[in-house]
């Protein structure tokens, strides 16, 4: 078991003064399997009403408005997380009884249709396929196909945007892992899979001590369902451990930004992200 703190604090400059905002903030991370929420609060500059919810997919969501003139806004989330390792038993599923199975519930049908971020290449979905036929079970299928895209993609920032969709970032194999999320869905969903978006956070420093602030970024992986629902991580090619921070998930990225909203004033603003981690025990 791992204690994460994490400081993940965003927002937007805007050139020129803003005379009111609209927003939905995705930044707190909520108990769950494999993680329990010791603390959370978020923090909102200028001041502003506030309404939470947790929203369709299980998210909690902070809804919030400012309707005085500002040039910028800050939010400043903050949460201590105790974080266990997860445990993947082994799911006797084959494709047949996988197949009857999706039919059965809203959940698994809403995470087996293709979103426009995650409709895979041509290439991709033959990829997909030719993995598929040579394993009986769903879930090995898989764990290969999605670690097979993340050896074929190449972690670059700046190529891609938020906009970018999985056929986009598959053109020169380079990306985020937002992208390398959108691809390993599409491709699984391409096998009649189940998959869903999972937005976070990772302590990228395995060996930390306690104690030690290190820079991280806000993340994505997968997850998929072959019985239950079972989590990777693409872009690094490992499981979902005591690294990993849950805050939402989702059929893709849209589902999950940690922040959105609309503003009423000149054109043109500036995101800023930074996020800091630290392992307290």
């Amino acid at each position: 078991m791992r204690r994460l703190r994490v400081h993940h604090r965003t927002g937007y400059r805007y050139e020129g003064e803003v005379q009111a905002s609209y927003n939905e903030a995705r930044m707190l991370p909520a108990s769950s399997d494999g993680q329990f929420v010791l603390h959370s609060h978020l923090d909102i500059t200028p001041v502003s009403s506030n309404h939470s919810y947790v929203d369709y997919w299980g998210t909690r969501v902070s809804a919030f408005d400012v309707l005085t003139p500002h040039r910028e806004l800050t939010l400043s989330a903050t949460s201590l997380v105790e974080v266990r390792p997860r445990p993947h038993e082994p799911h006797p599923v084959d494709w047949e009884l996988l197949a009857d199975v999706v039919g059965t519930a809203t959940v698994y049908v809403e995470h087996s249709e293709q979103t426009r971020f995650t409709d895979p290449a041509g290439e991709v979905r033959e990829l997909a396929e030719t993995i598929a036929a040579r394993h009986a079970s769903p879930c090995d299928a898989a764990l290969e196909i999605c670690t097979e895209i993340g050896k074929r993609m190449e972690y670059v920032q700046g190529v891609t945007a938020v906009t970018s969709t999985a056929k986009d970032a598959w053109i020169d194999k380079r990306g985020v892992c937002q992208d390398i999320t959108h691809i390993a869905l599409g491709a699984l969903r391409s096998v009649g899979i189940p998959a869903r978006y999972v937005s976070g956070y990772l302590h990228p420093k395995p060996d930390a001590a306690i104690g030690e602030t290190v820079v991280g970024e806000s993340h994505a992986w997968v997850e998929w369902f072959c019985g239950d629902w079972r989590g990777f991580d693409p872009t690094n090619l490992i499981d979902i451990g005591d690294r990993h921070v849950v805050v939402g998930r989702g059929r893709d990225y849209n589902d999950v930004a940690p922040l959105r909203g609309v503003y009423a004033g000149p054109f043109g603003s500036q995101l800023f992200v930074t996020v800091e981690i630290t392992r307290e025990a």
